[in-house]
């Protein structure tokens, strides 16, 4: 029995060394050049979603940046944790034949270098976007865990853009040298971003896609088969959003790429020329990707709210194009709202559930933005409201508010918002000082009227605004500058 259990012992011990990584792993030296992972700066998720610039932020869920820990539910089996399955990173220099090649400057080490990162994250993005379709996609419609109707929202054109990444790495490939080195590799750039237009799509659609999916992380069924997938080795510990969010994660840092590779090319190169046009390129392409995920998530949150009576509705959030930002509040009594600010317009609403669909609506009259005040409200000046709350409150709950005033034949609405921290509470007031000043300028340019002028001599019914006191706290989710997409609390990309 003794040497049973013993032997049960040796093969437990194998198998779990087996599963580890190899403790002897290659180290980078030093004096190589550092990897572009590197360079590029963690993004802070920040709470008040600011949509405009979509592509560099991640669509308005704050677990953007980070994996989602997906809460266990009574349902649910509790699975051991398994080994995480971890990807390995190789430089160029270990694919390098020295005895092919020559001799190369530390210049040109680093050029080559950046091209292979380049070449290897394109590699990188091929397999998970794959991984994406055969481990979570294929299974939940072959399981009818989801209909196919809804992966095909949630998962929108991923399938097209697995032989796009593919193209530019078979192109780059066959760029390479014998002893692995590349000598031009601009003109393939320069050929295939156009290709990237086909983005527009996918990242308009992660606004509903990400909402969807929220949603139906309500069932057992699919929140089950998630949780084992993210315990899985093969997810790394990366949920199914991180990965539908790779492509537009991969999509900003191609000007990185570039610049990196650019940097490191010496002026005489005919390279150069065609790195200069592929950044302007990128970057055009980028922008008008921007535009059009701010302008679809717009759309997405106007066709998402309720109106109470015919009075409510407002031209200015019909003719709105752009959502500046928008957030989770609460007011002073603790009533839950959802600000949205619109271009011309802010709104304050209730989020309900209409037909298990998040909707939002409307708790006040819309306040249009050029007759908006705000005022920054000092710690300690709004006392919370409610006998017991007020009287045992302390200064810690009264802390981050600022106030917003509509004016209107005598009538008055006014919100007290507090932010969850000093920094959302100054995004808040950013995106607002901001869009005041836009308004101002588009009246003051007479080539672009505005649509509030339009509406000026438009009788707006007040008889529900009075003086409201709606103090709300604010769990903002905010977008700020780079790409729509971080995480916001939808009970639903900058790029």
């Amino acid at each position: 029995t003794k040497t049973k259990n013993f032997e049960t012992f040796l093969v437990f011990i194998w198998c779990v060394c087996d599963l580890q990584e190899p403790s002897s792993k290659r180290v980078k030296p030093l004096s190589r050049v550092t990897s572009l992972a590197s360079l590029i700066p963690p993004v802070k998720a920040a709470p008040l979603k600011r949509i405009g610039q979509t592509l560099q932020r991640s669509i308005s869920f704050r677990s953007d940046c980070r994996p989602e820990i997906i809460a266990p539910r009574p349902w649910s089996r509790q699975i051991a944790p398994a080994i995480t399955k971890r990807r390995d990173s190789k430089l160029w220099s270990e694919t390098f034949d020295v005895g092919l090649g020559h001799m190369l400057s530390s210049k040109e080490i680093k050029r080559q270098e950046a091209i292979f990162e380049l070449s290897q994250g394109e590699q990188d993005l091929i397999e998970d976007l794959k991984l994406a379709k055969k481990a979570y996609h294929d299974p939940m419609l072959k399981l009818s865990i989801m209909t196919e109707h809804e992966l095909n929202q949630i998962f929108g054109t991923l399938d097209s853009l697995i032989p796009l990444h593919e193209d530019l790495l078979s192109r780059l490939r066959e760029a390479r040298k014998p002893d692995g080195s590349t000598d031009h590799m601009g003109h393939i750039l320069v050929d295939w971003l156009p290709c990237l237009e086909i983005y527009n799509s996918y990242c308009s659609n992660q606004v509903a896609a990400k909402a969807l999916l929220d949603h139906k992380k309500q069932d057992h069924r699919v929140h089950d088969f998630l949780q084992r997938c993210l315990e899985s080795p093969f997810s790394r510990k990366l949920d199914l959003w991180n990965f539908l969010d790779i492509p537009r994660s991969r999509l900003v840092k191609y000007p990185l790429l570039l610049r990196e590779i650019l940097k490191h090319t010496p002026n005489e190169h005919p390279d150069r020329q065609h790195l200069h046009h592929a950044i302007n390129m990128i970057q055009s392409i980028m922008a008008d990707i921007n535009t059009q995920t701010g302008e679809s998530e717009c759309r997405y949150y106007k066709e998402r709210l309720l109106y109470l009576e015919s009075g409510q509705r407002d031209l200015l959030i019909d003719s709105s194009r752009i959502l500046s930002c928008h957030g989770e509040l609460k007011n002073n009594r603790g009533v839950k709202l959802h600000v949205f600010l619109f271009q011309d317009v802010l709104v304050v609403t209730r989020a309900v559930t209409q037909n298990e669909q998040l909707c939002y609506q409307l708790y006040r009259q819309p306040i249009p933005v050029r007759d908006l005040q705000w005022e920054d409200l000092q710690d300690g000046e709004i006392r919370l409201g409610g006998s017991i709350r007020g009287a045992f409150s302390n200064n810690e709950r009264t802390k981050n508010f600022f106030r917003v005033v509509f004016r209107s034949g005598g009538q008055l609405q006014t919100h007290c918002f507090q932010a969850s921290d000093a920094f959302n509470k100054q995004q808040w007031l950013n995106c607002i000082r901001q869009a005041k000043e836009a308004v101002g300028s588009a009246e003051s340019d007479p080539r672009f009227p505005s649509v509030q002028t339009a509406c000026q001599d438009r009788a707006r019914p007040c008889s529900d605004i009075m003086m409201d006191t709606t103090d709300a706290s604010a769990d903002l989710s905010t977008e700020c500058p780079p790409m729509h997409l971080t995480d916001i609390t939808v009970t639903p990309v900058k790029v």
